[in-house]
């Protein structure tokens, strides 16, 4: 593991937050990109005003490539508009597999800036796209200071997850990393039974239920109870299944999330992790 030197010739003192000029239009935009973006969700509205100020707008034509996978990196993007394939190579010996493809309002890059590591994938435009960049010096002084709290506030629940339990703390520190926080009132549904799930979820506060139909043509049964520190909907990181149960707030309740494709995107196939361990592999799978 490896990380931005701090010291005599690098002092975070020295920062001088970055200005560049921005129309109404754009500093709402990029507002807007932010409350979409996992990376920036724990930041405070000062840091939020010092990171809108550092942002600059970038345009890529259809079919370039943003950022290849083993570069260095200095920036990281927020999409504004258009969409971008993400392809990784698991090895040196294989073709670049296709990911996921990435919507207005999702950020890439942060992992060469979180991690100080070569590009962990290409992202490659589809179409003619608007990003915006945040630059390397402002995202250390703000964000990652930031994200390293959020960091530590999570390994512990991952820690905690069977399904994780053969990840090593680095592998755990970047999913952490990529947990979003999701807020739902009273009797709102987080999931429902039946539809694809991809996502998986960890009670931060309040309470929830499990509901679920045991006798067709009768009203859904609560089967499961949740409250802080719980979590549902791990399999889901493994494959696509429709879900289980319904799962419905009780009082107001906070969540953090993590999808398939981010922790594919992040360290790889879950399957490579499980088989560390045959037996729990074994278990999931059946």
């Amino acid at each position: 593991m490896s990380a931005e030197a701090y010291g005599k010739y690098n002092q975070k003192a020295n920062f001088k937050p970055k200005i560049i000029a921005k129309t109404p239009s754009q500093i709402e935009r990029i507002k807007n990109r932010l409350n979409q973006a996992f990376m920036f969700s724990c930041l405070e509205e000062k840091e939020v005003e010092i990171v809108i100020n550092a942002m600059g707008e970038v345009k890529f034509s259809q079919g370039s490539t943003v950022i290849n996978q083993g570069d260095d990196g200095d920036n990281l993007y927020i999409i504004d508009s258009g969409h971008l394939d993400c392809y990784k190579k698991f090895s040196n010996l294989e073709k670049a597999k296709y990911l996921k493809t990435y919507e207005p309002g999702e950020s890439f890059g942060e992992l060469a800036l979180l991690y100080n590591a070569p590009r962990a994938a290409t992202i490659v435009a589809k179409e003619n796209c608007i990003l915006f960049a945040l630059d390397r010096e402002t995202f250390n002084h703000i964000v990652k200071d930031a994200a390293a709290k959020k960091r530590e506030k999570y390994e512990s629940f991952l820690a905690k997850v069977e399904l994780l339990e053969s990840m090593d703390p680095y592998e755990r520190s970047k999913i952490a990393d990529a947990l979003r926080p999701f807020k739902y009132k009273m009797n709102e549904y987080v999931v429902k039974e039946g539809e694809s799930g991809d996502t998986f979820y960890f009670v931060e506060e309040g309470e929830a239920i499990a509901t679920k139909v045991l006798q067709p043509g009768k009203a859904p049964e609560i089967v499961y109870k949740y409250k802080a520190g719980d979590y549902f909907g791990e399999l889901a990181l493994l494959r696509e299944t429709p879900r289980a149960a319904n799962i419905v707030a009780v009082t107001d309740l906070s969540v953090v999330a993590l999808d398939r494709l981010s922790f594919k995107r992040l360290i790889g196939p879950l399957e490579d992790i499980l088989k560390r361990n045959f037996a729990r592999y074994e278990k999931f799978l059946a």
